[in-house]
């Protein structure tokens, strides 16, 4: 008996460092992508992005089956075509699109539904049929089930926020923009939290001149 007791103790112990580092491993991508789009300079940033993206690949490949590594690894790709812009971005674009959608086959609610509002950004700013797969009804519903799973976070409130204002709803993107304004802060991510904020305002700015 006390030879199973001590097996599952070393067991537990074992999943807890595994834990540890794969907490460890997430984060540093993570604190990595809100330094790249938030602190680096402009001329820096595919630069920046381009090693990132290195880094949180690697991630997914170690960790396959885990969700929040995917949705990172498309969070890298999705911000690293946006930067680099043109043709070249749909390869990245599409890549990301795949990544997302593996981790809400494995766990949509990760991350607070990370993978549902990143996919629905994507599909958002992604130009539509025939040049890629962008589609604003296809962004609607991942961008509302997100908020289904997190409703008072600041992603998803933004981002659908951005979607109802390029539709011309001024009032309703108010709401959204508004409430991720008020979103409580995220424990670690000050960097990320103080550059969409900026964000927010901005186009909260922008809202209310529409609506003047």
């Amino acid at each position: 008996m006390a030879v199973v007791v001590g097996c599952l103790g070393l067991a537990g112990t074992l999943a807890a460092r595994a834990q540890d580092s794969f907490d460890e491993e997430l984060s540093t991508v993570r604190d990595a992508w809100a330094i790249a789009s938030y602190r680096s300079a402009k001329d820096q940033r595919l630069a920046a992005f381009e090693k990132l993206r290195v880094d949180a690949a690697a991630l997914s490949a170690k960790y396959p089956n885990r969700a929040e590594a995917l949705i990172w690894d498309g969070i890298v790709l999705s911000s690293y075509a946006r930067v680099r812009g043109g043709l070249g971005a749909l390869g990245p674009a599409k890549d990301a699109k795949a990544r997302f959608e593996l981790a809400l086959d494995l766990d949509e609610s990760a991350l607070g539904g990370a993978a549902h509002t990143s996919l629905g950004a994507l599909y958002h700013r992604v130009p539509g049929f025939p040049i890629s797969f962008g589609s604003d009804a296809k962004a609607r519903v991942h961008l509302e089930r997100a908020l289904e799973i997190n409703p008072n976070a600041i992603d998803p409130n933004y981002l659908y926020g951005e979607l109802l204002f390029d539709e011309g709803k001024y009032a309703k993107a108010l709401e959204h923009l508004q409430r991720a304004l008020r979103a409580p802060p995220r424990p670690g991510r000050e960097v990320a939290d103080e550059g969409r904020r900026e964000e927010i305002r901005v186009l909260l700015a922008r809202t209310m001149e529409e609506m003047n």
